[in-house]
């Protein structure tokens, strides 16, 4: 028996799902003419901005109000420049500048150019506050620990980017800052009391809400005495009673992507997790990254399946794809506001640059790079001073793998100057640089979240609050070390 196409229309306005390559394939462009809700675009989709717009035409042919999501954070997270790195600094380094009017003109600029390119949703901002320096997912990606100064930079982005022309999805509700795992390969719990989650966590969620976001996205973390043993993504303690009827939320509640493993492993695989994902009250469900047509119906045959055995019921689907409709329709009503000087990104990053200590001899120096991985959110970006610096020879090394005194010996009389992410996180890098420090002058350029560390004896700790190309940029100017600044 073949299944109800107006049920199957019904679930597919519920799904955002993703498909390879710079082109869409048939069945992507197919399911938005069925009715899917929509798709995101990840970096393996973005060739240049030409290639981009040709996309969300050919998916927009298939059905004009078809939603097309991106993660376009500024900073260290970014699709449409994963080549190259981010022309915008991201949140910790907004958030450190301290300039809420700022923060919305950026935000407005990342709006316009997603809107110019046929892109209707931005997956930010993110508004958690990053209470946990060890937090391996957060970090940069907040607009600092201060819940006050999160709320206020949180909806001055969120209402830059829809003046921009794109809808905002604020996350992580209700708060993945305190976390010190990350969602991408395991579900995190923060033991904490509700007082404290209004206190610290909410007040970023409050403010966005209040700046009229169009969505907010959940997030795969398990707070016992909110959400219980589950994920909040499944929790209807936290999308309804707490979203909904205490914070007065009415947009879309958008699921983050299920295939991570803090919700895939939580219900036993992505189908289950969207059925749970909807039955707790979100509305549109991020399938992932990892796409194809057959993950698509699976998703689609376990809802419709769970409407026929009792886990979800019909009313509540139909208020999920209403609501979606709702954000696309909103869409269909906005346009992309005029482009701001292109230059914006890199001066608003220069502004984040605080240096501690001394360079006045530093010279022309040998700058190391760190190597360090990077987070699924981030995915492999450059960064780094390495494509701003005039005449400076640089290494990359592993801090693991480095013998300061050789390295002291290639440096000669030569400063070094030690790039690093999340240095007082990165296997062997503290030993290095206090080794490094002890027996040669050394500069260190921090570029991710800065943490309390300082490593003593070095002449100068630089913070850049995050790796983007204009971090990267802006903190070779301050050293120096570039062949025209901007």
């Amino acid at each position: 028996m073949k299944p109800d196409p107006g049920i199957r229309r019904l679930v597919l306005g519920t799904l955002l799902a993703a498909y390879p390559g710079p082109v869409p394939p048939q069945w992507a462009v197919d399911l938005v003419g069925d009715g899917l809700a929509g798709h995101t675009l990840f970096g393996t989709n973005v060739h240049d901005p030409e290639q981009v717009a040709a996309a969300t035409t050919a998916l927009r042919a298939a059905r004009s109000d078809v939603l097309i999501a991106i993660d376009e954070e500024g900073g260290d997270i970014t699709r449409l420049a994963h080549a190259t790195g981010s022309p915008y600094p991201g949140n910790a380094a907004l958030g450190a500048i301290g300039d809420v009017a700022l923060t919305r003109r950026v935000h407005e600029a990342i709006g316009a150019e997603l809107a110019t390119l046929g892109i209707t949703v931005n997956l930010a901002p993110a508004v958690d506050v990053n209470s946990a320096d060890e937090n391996p997912v957060i970090g940069t990606r907040s607009f600092g620990h201060d819940p006050d100064r999160v709320a206020a930079h949180a909806a001055a982005a969120v209402a830059g980017l829809q003046h921009g022309g794109v809808a905002a999805c604020a996350k992580h509700f209700p708060g993945h800052g305190a976390t010190v795992a990350d969602s991408h390969h395991e579900l995190p719990t923060i033991d904490a009391p509700l007082t404290l989650l209004r206190q610290r966590d909410l007040p970023p969620f409050a403010a966005v809400v209040a700046a009229d976001t169009r969505a907010v996205m959940t997030a795969h973390i398990r707070i016992p005495t909110l959400t219980g043993d589950g994920p909040a993504t499944f929790s209807r303690a936290a999308l309804v009673e707490l979203l909904r009827h205490e914070y007065g939320f009415t947009g879309a509640v958008v699921t983050d992507a299920l295939e991570m493993k803090g919700a895939a492993s939580a219900a036993g695989g992505v189908g289950p997790a969207a059925v749970a994902a909807l039955a707790a009250g979100a509305d549109l469900l991020c399938i992932g990254a990892r796409v194809d047509a057959g993950l698509v119906e699976q998703v689609a045959n376990e809802i419709r399946t769970a409407l026929t055995d009792g886990r979800l019921e019909r009313a509540r689907v139909e208020e999920a794809a209403g609501r979606t409709a709702d954000l696309a329709a909103w869409t269909r009503t906005t346009g992309p506001a005029d482009a701001l000087p292109a230059q914006l990104g890199y001066a608003a990053a220069r502004r984040a640059v605080r240096v501690e200590g001394t360079l006045t001899r530093l010279g022309r120096p040998l700058v190391v790079q760190l190597h360090a991985n990077s987070t699924i959110a981030e995915a492999r970006v450059p960064w780094g001073l390495g494509p701003h610096l005039a005449d400076v020879e640089q290494l990359r090394v592993v801090a693991t793998e480095t013998d300061p005194v050789a390295l002291c010996r290639v440096a000669g009389e030569r400063t070094i100057v030690l790039v690093g992410r999340r240095l007082h996180l990165l296997p062997g890098a503290v030993d290095l640089v206090t080794a490094l420090a002890a027996q040669h002058p050394v500069v260190v350029v921090e570029m991710g979240w800065p943490g309390p560390w300082r490593p003593p004896g070095v002449d100068a700790f630089v913070t850049t609050y995050g790796a983007s190309h204009a971090n990267g940029h802006a903190a070779a100017e301050v050293l120096g070390l570039t062949a025209r600044p901007t």
